[in-house]
C-alpha cells in the first residue's frame, strides 16, 4: 500500500518514470524523499526531487523534451539534467560510479547501468534507498531502513573508500548524527578519525554551506560534539576545539566548549544567530588569565570578534554575514556592563549599536545564561526583562529604531556656513551624543547646543 504522503510526489513523477520506460529505461526516486518516507515525515513541503536512471544525459534530455517546461543542463558533464514542471524542480542523474582522485576536489565521472552502483557510491546507507517508479518497489541493497530503524550511522561501502571519493562526507556526518539522532558506527568514526586531514582538499564554500546546514538543525550538539571528538572541527574552525581549556583543581572555571554547544542550542534554529553562539567565547583562550585564585577573561569579545571575522573569511561568508555575527560577538557583552540599572542614554546605545540585530543580541544574551545556580539565573533572566521593558518604553516616546542628531549634515552646513569636511563630521557627531545622553532636542535646542559647541571649539586653541 502506498502511504498518501507519497503521493504527491508520485503524481508528479509518474508520468515522467512512464515516458522513460516506453524508451527501455528506468527512472527512480533517490535521496531525502526516500529516507523522510520510511521516517515517515511530511513529503508535501518538499517541490525540489532527486531521480536517477540508467538513461544516458542525452536521452534525459530528449524525454524531457515536451513535458518539462524548462531544462537547465550546467550540470550535464556529472550526468545531471535539471527541470521544472509546475513549479517542482527534478534533476536526473545518469547512474554514476564516479571516484576522486586522491588529491582532486571533482570527481572523475563513470557512468553506470545499474542502480546498485550508484547507490554503493552514495555517502549513508539511510541515503542510498532508492523507490524504481512508475510502480514504486523498495531497492535497498545495503540496508538503509534497518539502519534507519535502528539509528545508526553507516557508509555503503568501506568509510574509508567513502570519505575518499568524497572527504565533505565527514562534515556531513556530523548533520546526520544530530539532524537524525543516529549514532556513527565505529568504523565510520575511526575513519574520520585518521582521514580528517583529507577535508583540506574540499573547498572552503562546500565546507561553510554544509556547516551551515548542521547548525541549524533543531539540536546540533551531538553533530558539534563528533566534530570535536574526532578533531575535525580542527580543519576548519581550529579556535574552536581549543575551547576545551585544561582544568586544574586552584583555578576552576566552567568548561568553555560544554557551555558554547550548550549556547549554540539554546538559540532558536536561525543560521546568524546560531553562528554568534558558536562564535561568542572563541577569544576566551587567548584571553585567559588568574589573579588571586580567580580565572578571567578581559576583552574576550573584542579578541573573538576579530578572530571571528578573520575565520569567516576565511570560509567564503558574504560580507554580510561577516559583519552581522562579528557585531553579535562583539556586543555578546555588552548587557553586563550595566550593572546599576538601564539609564536612558544606555538602552539609547545598546539599541543603537545593536541596531538590526537587536533581537538576535537580545537572544545571545539570554542564552549565554547556562548556569545552574538558579538563584543567579533568575536574576539574569529578570534583569533581560527589565531591558526589553526600558526598550518598549523609550520606543513609545522615542523613534529608537533609526536613532539620528538632531540636525542633519545640510541643516550643520548652512547654520554654520561651512563646506563638507571634518567639522562637519565633529559637529554631528557632538550631535548624536547629546541624541543619545538626553534623547529628542528638537531643531531650535540642537541649534542653540550647536552654537555653544562651535563657538568654544573656535576658541581654543590649535595644537
Amino acid at each position: 500500500m502506498i502511504p498518501d504522503r507519497l503521493q504527491p510526489v508520485l503524481e508528479r513523477v509518474t508520468p515522467l518514470a512512464e515516458r522513460f520506460r516506453a524508451e527501455g529505461f528506468t527512472l527512480y526516486l533517490v535521496g531525502g524523499v526516500v529516507r523522510d518516507l520510511l521516517l515517515g515525515r511530511d513529503l508535501t513541503g518538499g517541490r525540489d526531487i532527486d531521480l536517477t536512471t540508467d538513461a544516458r544525459p542525452a536521452d534525459t534530455k530528449r524525454l524531457l523534451k515536451g513535458w518539462a517546461e524548462s531544462v537547465w543542463t550546467q550540470g550535464e558533464r556529472f550526468g545531471t539534467i535539471g527541470c521544472r514542471r509546475d513549479g517542482w524542480d527534478f534533476e536526473i542523474t545518469t547512474h554514476r560510479a564516479e571516484a576522486y582522485a586522491p588529491e582532486s576536489r571533482k570527481p572523475e565521472v563513470v557512468f553506470s547501468d545499474a542502480v546498485e552502483a550508484d547507490l554503493s557510491r552514495r555517502d549513508f546507507t539511510v541515503n542510498a534507498m532508492a523507490l524504481a517508479l512508475p510502480e514504486p518497489r523498495l531497492i535497498d541493497p545495503f540496508g538503509g531502513a534497518d539502519d534507519l530503524a535502528a539509528g545508526r550511522l553507516r557508509t555503503p561501502l568501506a568509510p574509508e573508500e567513502s570519505f575518499s571519493d568524497d572527504p565533505l562526507r565527514m562534515l556531513r556526518a556530523a548533520r546526520f548524527v544530530a539532524g537524525y539522532d543516529l549514532a556513527p558506527d565505529p568504523e565510520l568514526r575511526a575513519a574520520v578519525e585518521t582521514m580528517a586531514d583529507r577535508l583540506t582538499i574540499v573547498s572552503a564554500e562546500r565546507i561553510r554551506d554544509e556547516f551551515d546546514k548542521l547548525i541549524v538543525v533543531p539540536d546540533p550538539a551531538p553533530g558539534l560534539w563528533f566534530l570535536v571528538d574526532t578533531g575535525l572541527i580542527d580543519r576548519f574552525v581550529p579556535e574552536f576545539g581549543k575551547l576545551r581549556l585544561e582544568q586544574d583543581p586552584i583555578h576552576r572555571h566552567k568548561d568553555v566548549l560544554t557551555h558554547t554547544i550548550a549556547v549554540v542550542g539554546n538559540t532558536r534554529p536561525e543560521r546568524i544567530v546560531r553562528l554568534a553562539a558558536f562564535y561568542h567565547d572563541v577569544g576566551k583562550p587567548r584571553t585567559r588569565s588568574f589573579d588571586s585564585g580567580k580565572v578571567s577573561f578581559h576583552h574576550h569579545e573584542v579578541v573573538g570578534a576579530r578572530m571571528t571575522r578573520e575565520r569567516m573569511k576565511a570560509l567564503k561568508y558574504s560580507g554580510d554575514d561577516v559583519e552581522a555575527v562579528t557585531r553579535l560577538v562583539f556586543l555578546h557583552l555588552r548587557f553586563h556592563t550595566y550593572q546599576m540599572g538601564w539609564t536612558d542614554a544606555a538602552v539609547r546605545r545598546f539599541v543603537r549599536d545593536a541596531g538590526d540585530l537587536l533581537p538576535e543580541l537580545i537572544e545571545l544574551t539570554r542564552c549565554d545564561c547556562t548556569t545552574r545556580n538558579e538563584k543567579k539565573a533568575r536574576m539574569l533572566s529578570r534583569r533581560m526583562d527589565e531591558l526589553e521593558a526600558r526598550i518598549a518604553e523609550l520606543r513609545e516616546r522615542e523613534e529608537l529604531a533609526s536613532i539620528r542628531p538632531d540636525l542633519d549634515g545640510n541643516q550643520v552646513m548652512a547654520h554654520l556656513a561651512l563646506a563638507p569636511g571634518r567639522d562637519v563630521g565633529d559637529a554631528l557627531d557632538f550631535l548624536l551624543e547629546l541624541r543619545l545622553e538626553e534623547g529628542p532636542l528638537g531643531e531650535q535646542e540642537a541649534y542653540r547646543r550647536l552654537d555653544a559647541w562651535w563657538a568654544e571649539r573656535r576658541a581654543a586653541p590649535e595644537g
